[in-house]
C-alpha cells in the first residue's frame, strides 16, 4: 500500500515589524491545521524588502511564537538567504520569452493611464498598460546598459495562452477557476530587488513542499498570479486555505501601524496567552 507523504503547513511572517494580534490569529489557524491533519509545521521568514525588514523584527517573532507555544521545523527559511532560487525560477520564464523589462516610473505608469481616459485596477492597484511590452530589442539593452532602474514584468497574457486554463482549490470555496490577467503584467522582480511577493512565495511553497496554504482573505486573488507561476514553472500545486482576517472596534483590518496591538506590546502590559488568545479570537 503506498503512504501519502505528511501533510505541511506554514506561517510566513515578513519581519518588517512586530506582530500583532491577526499574525497571531493565523500562526494559530496554520498551527491548529497542523496538528488536525498530523502535519508538519514550517515558519519561513519573508524578508526580501531589505529596507524595510530588520533582524530584530525576525529575533522578535521567533520570540512572540515561542511564547504562543508554537514550535517548527528547524530551520526556518529565510528568503533572503535563497535568491539564488529566485534567479532560477526568473531564468526559466526568460527562457520562455515571458518576462520584459519595463523602464516606466509609478508617476509615468499614472500619466499614462489618465492620457487613456482609463484606470484599470486589479488587486495590486493599477494595471499597468504596457508601456514597454513592446519596446525593441536594441533600445531595452540600450536602457539597461546605461543603468537605468527597471522592472521585470510577467508577460500575463503571453503567459496565460501556453497554460491554457488553470484551478486551484480552496479548502472553503471548492474549486475556482484561476483568473491572473486581472494583475496586467505583474512585476516579478526588480534591479535592486531581484524578486518579487509572488515569484518568491510560488517557489518557496514548492521548496519548502507545503501541502496547504493558510492565510487571510485579504490575499485570495493573489492565489491566481501563484497559480499562474507554478504551471509555468512547473511546480507542485497545494491546497488553500483562506481564513478570516481580525478587525479592531473600529472594523479596520489589523495592520501593523497598530502598535498598541503588537503581541509584545500586549506581553508588557501583562496580558496572558489565555487573554491574547480571546482577543485575537482563538
Amino acid at each position: 500500500m503506498t503512504t501519502l507523504p505528511q501533510p505541511i503547513f506554514r506561517f510566513a511572517p515578513s519581519p518588517s515589524g512586530y506582530l500583532h494580534l491577526g499574525h497571531a490569529y493565523s500562526a494559530l489557524f496554520s498551527w491548529t491545521q497542523a496538528q488536525k491533519n498530523n502535519a508538519q509545521f514550517m515558519l519561513r521568514i519573508e524578508d526580501i524588502d531589505t529596507t524595510r525588514c530588520r533582524k530584530e523584527f525576525t529575533e522578535a517573532i521567533y520570540e512572540d511564537l515561542a511564547w504562543l507555544g508554537l514550535t517548527w521545523v528547524d530551520p526556518p527559511r529565510i528568503q533572503s538567504e535563497h535568491m539564488e532560487d529566485y534567479q532560477q525560477a526568473l531564468t526559466k520564464l526568460e527562457n520562455q520569452g515571458l518576462l520584459y523589462p519595463c523602464f516606466c516610473t509609478r508617476k509615468e505608469i499614472q500619466q499614462e493611464v489618465q492620457q487613456s481616459g482609463r484606470a484599470p485596477h486589479g488587486p495590486d492597484g493599477l494595471i499597468y498598460p504596457g508601456t514597454c511590452r513592446n519596446l525593441s530589442a536594441t533600445e531595452k539593452d540600450e536602457r539597461l546598459a546605461r543603468g537605468d532602474s527597471y522592472a521585470l514584468r510577467l508577460d500575463t497574457t503571453k503567459a496565460c495562452a501556453l497554460t491554457g486554463d488553470l484551478f486551484w482549490k480552496d479548502q472553503s470555496k471548492g474549486k475556482i477557476k484561476a483568473t491572473p490577467e486581472i494583475f496586467g503584467d505583474v512585476v516579478l522582480a526588480r534591479k535592486d530587488i531581484h524578486t518579487s511577493y509572488h515569484l518568491s512565495v510560488a517557489v518557496d511553497d514548492a521548496l519548502q513542499n507545503i501541502s496547504c496554504v493558510t492565510r487571510g482573505t485579504d490575499l485570495f486573488e493573489a492565489t491566481h498570479i501563484h497559480r499562474l507561476l507554478q504551471a509555468l514553472l512547473k511546480l507542485p500545486v497545494p491546497t488553500w486555505h483562506h481564513h478570516d482576517l481580525i478587525h479592531d472596534k473600529d472594523g479596520n483590518r489589523l495592520a501593523k501601524r497598530h502598535n498598541a496591538l503588537a503581541i509584545r506590546e500586549l506581553r508588557a502590559r501583562g496580558n496572558s496567552l489565555e487573554d491574547i488568545k480571546k482577543m485575537a479570537g482563538v
